[in-house]
């Protein structure tokens, strides 16, 4: 018999990079089966630690997950954050350690480079598509209505079922999460940055949730008249119009009141909803903040003592 040729001299300096990112991979890429559907995961450590998307295993009961190489497991929630849309389970280890990948920093991510998905879509098992990194520090509303921040948008493909896979560079480092697609547009896709990952992760796996704040009011961005900024000595060009207050909530409490407008918080300008979202932070529980409003044109400002939101 013949040897087999050996087409390796034939690849490319990109192929060589992204056949080599997906061989030290996707060992670590799970598919995660629900009894709603399903999506993907990647291992996060040698005793069954999985990173996946909150949307993917969120009110489910029945967690399976199945490896590349056939083994099928139970996987048992450790905990989820709809706000950023990541969820953590664990897999029962049979056979040894399993094979892990690594969270990069996100930071370090740059534009144009090399940015490769591995997933489950409509349940082609482990597939691979790969692209660029089009765009850095995008922000993504997620299904709880908050904002994502620093998300990364890619042209890689993603499809149903890519959820919760990684998405990684050359190096085979993972650099995101993938998360969604817009549709019927093609080439956007997204993924939360590793460093969000990480963070959120390290606060699943430690407390089962993250912890946020909330003061209890709905509000809505609105412009604030440059007139009216001056008159009170505020850079500002717009703010939160509190539409209404909890009863019995921490905005309650402190005196805030339908119509006032919410322009600061803890020391930092508020600009919007969104703005004063990534100001309610675990840190803020219970701590005395104070909150600039304007309220009939006049600056007031008042002290409230946010709460934990429920998960």
């Amino acid at each position: 018999m013949l040897p087999r040729p050996n087409d390796e001299h034939l690849l490319d300096a990109y192929s060589r990079a992204v056949t080599t990112a997906v061989d030290l991979v996707s060992p670590a890429v799970a598919r995660i089966d629900t009894e709603r559907g399903g999506g993907s995961g990647v291992v996060l450590s040698p005793d069954g630690l999985v990173l996946t998307n909150d949307h993917v295993v969120a009110r489910s009961r029945h967690l399976q997950a199945i490896l590349p190489d056939g083994r099928s497991m139970r996987a048992d929630p450790i905990g989820g954050d709809a706000h950023s849309d990541l969820a953590v389970v664990r897999i029962s280890v049979e056979g040894g350690p399993l094979p892990f990948a690594s969270l990069a920093d996100s930071g370090a991510v740059r534009v144009g480079q090399i940015a490769i998905a591995i997933g489950n879509p409509y349940g082609f098992h482990h597939t691979v598509t790969a692209g660029i990194v089009s765009a850095i520090g995008r922000s993504l509303r997620g299904q709880s209505g908050r904002l994502i921040e620093d998300v990364i948008q890619t042209d890689a493909s993603l499809n149903p079922g890519n959820s919760g896979g990684p998405l990684i560079d050359s190096s085979g480092a993972v650099i995101g999460i993938n998360t969604a697609m817009i549709q019927p547009a093609h080439g956007l896709s997204f993924a939360i940055a590793s460093s969000t990952a990480r963070f959120v992760t390290g606060r699943l796996i430690r407390d089962g949730r993250v912890r946020r704040s909330y003061i209890g009011v709905a509000g809505q961005t609105v412009p604030v008249p440059r007139a009216l900024s001056r008159l009170n000595n505020l850079a500002i060009a717009s703010g939160v119009l509190v539409a209404s207050v909890d009863a019995a909530s921490p905005a309650a409490s402190c005196g805030l009141k339908e119509g006032d407008i919410i322009v600061g918080f803890a020391g930092e300008i508020v600009a919007g909803v969104d703005a004063l979202h990534r100001l309610l932070t675990g840190e803020r529980v219970g701590v005395a903040t104070k909150t600039v409003v304007l309220r009939r044109g006049e600056r007031r400002t008042l002290t409230v003592i946010p709460s934990e939101l429920a998960s």
